[in-house]
C-alpha cells in the first residue's frame, strides 16, 4: 500500500528540488540549465519505467472498488430481503391472531 503513494511524493520532490536548485545553484546559468535538463530527463525516464506499475496499481484499485461495490450490493439485497421476510411474518402473525 505504501508503494502506491510514492508518485505524488515524487512530483512534490521534483518541484521542491527544482525550486531549491534554482535558488541555491552554485553553477553558472548554462550549467544550471544543463543540470535542470538532466533532471527532467531523469524524471521522464522514471515515469516511463514506472508507467506499467502505475497502470497496474490503478487497475488493482479499480478492481478493489468493484469488489467492494458488489459486496455492498449483496449486503443491501440481503438486508432488503430480510426486511421483506420480517414484514411478511409480522403481517401473517398479526392476521392470524386477529382471526382467532
Amino acid at each position: 500500500m505504501a508503494e502506491d503513494n510514492k508518485f505524488p511524493y515524487f512530483l512534490l520532490g521534483l518541484g521542491v528540488g527544482f525550486v531549491a536548485g534554482i535558488l541555491t545553484a552554485p553553477r553558472s546559468g548554462e550549467e544550471t540549465i544543463e543540470y535542470i535538463k538532466e533532471k527532467a530527463v531523469e524524471g521522464k525516464d522514471y515515469l516511463a519505467r514506472e508507467k506499467d506499475h502505475l497502470k497496474e496499481s490503478a487497475a488493482t484499485a479499480v478492481d478493489k472498488g468493484k469488489d467492494a461495490l458488489i459486496r455492498q450490493k449483496e449486503q443491501i439485497a440481503a438486508a432488503y430481503e430480510a426486511g421483506r421476510q420480517a414484514y411478511r411474518e409480522s403481517v401473517t402473525s398479526t392476521g392470524s391472531g386477529a382471526e382467532s
